[in-house]
């Protein structure tokens, strides 16, 4: 069964105006996609632009947002830091944040899954014109967030900088050529063993699922069918593992807990 929409409401121009947040790495990027987004969004509503040059200067930016709605002019990284900054200062109840897709087509995964128009200019007249959709946000117990998908993939699947070379090279010597992949964990769904660790995981993936309350959990095992659950919380720990996080990858951890809030934040997308 398919989940209920999410909550719609219009957005309209915010009494407040606009705070528009250039992330550093897009105006390096792509300054002329940049320079649309600033001009659509100062021809129709009151817009303080703000250039950080660091993601310092990016975090007190919002901080000193005042009544101005946030609107992110970025990737997917940038927005998954800013929903990050205003959970952990308390501030995502304050208003929806809007987005403008600036990056690699790469870059910008999340952006197209939550229904951000990836043109710079039709971003910037949805977040003029557009209407504000209520979504669920995954939190774990460091204070980080998940807006669209946390996966524990298979350990030859996660995206490795070089500096994991080392780490790389040690797994294929310790994983024989045909063995699964995976990780020894145990996986409880609120306070329910679904997996232990005497199974291998090869693949898990959480998902929040907007207006429902509860998230999607998929647990591929060696052996065996894939493993489904719905629940508010999800909590994994065995050996050292790595997560990714929509963009992000973090860890190693030994222990991990991921709580859903429903209708946490709110961002504005095409009427």
């Amino acid at each position: 069964m398919s989940a209920p929409e999410p909550t719609m409401s219009h957005a309209g121009a915010p009494v407040g105006g606009l705070l528009v947040l250039v992330d550093p790495v897009a105006r390096r990027l792509d300054g002329e996609s940049v320079r649309i987004a600033k001009d659509v969004l100062s021809a129709g509503a009151a817009a303080k632009i703000c250039l950080p040059d660091s993601q310092e200067e990016f975090a007190r930016a919002l901080a000193r947002r005042g009544h101005r709605q946030p609107v992110i002019v970025g990737d997917d990284r940038a927005l998954v830091r800013a929903v990050g900054l205003l959970y952990r200062a308390r501030g995502l109840g304050e208003g929806a944040l809007s987005l403008v897709p600036v990056g690699p087509a790469g870059s910008l995964g999340l952006a197209r899954s939550l229904g951000v128009p990836l043109s710079a200019v039709a971003a910037a007249r949805s977040v003029l014109d557009g209407s504000v959709r209520t979504r669920d946000l995954l939190v774990d117990d460091s204070d980080g967030v998940v807006l669209g998908d946390l996966r524990i993939p298979p350990v030859r699947a996660v995206p490795r900088p070089s500096v994991w070379s080392a780490y790389r090279s040690l797994v294929r010597t310790l994983v024989p050529s045909g063995a699964p992949a995976g990780h020894r964990l145990r996986v409880e769904v609120d306070g329910r063993v679904l997996v232990d660790v005497d199974r291998v995981v090869e693949d898990l993936r959480v998902v929040p699922v907007s207006s429902d309350g509860v998230a999607e959990v998929t647990v591929r095992v060696a052996g065996g069918p894939s493993l489904l659950a719905r629940a508010g919380s999800v909590t994994v720990s065995g050996s050292d593992f790595r997560y990714r996080a929509d963009a992000l990858v973090a860890g190693p951890v030994r222990r991990r807990t991921w709580t859903l809030r429903p209708a946490a934040w709110s961002l504005t997308v095409p009427r």
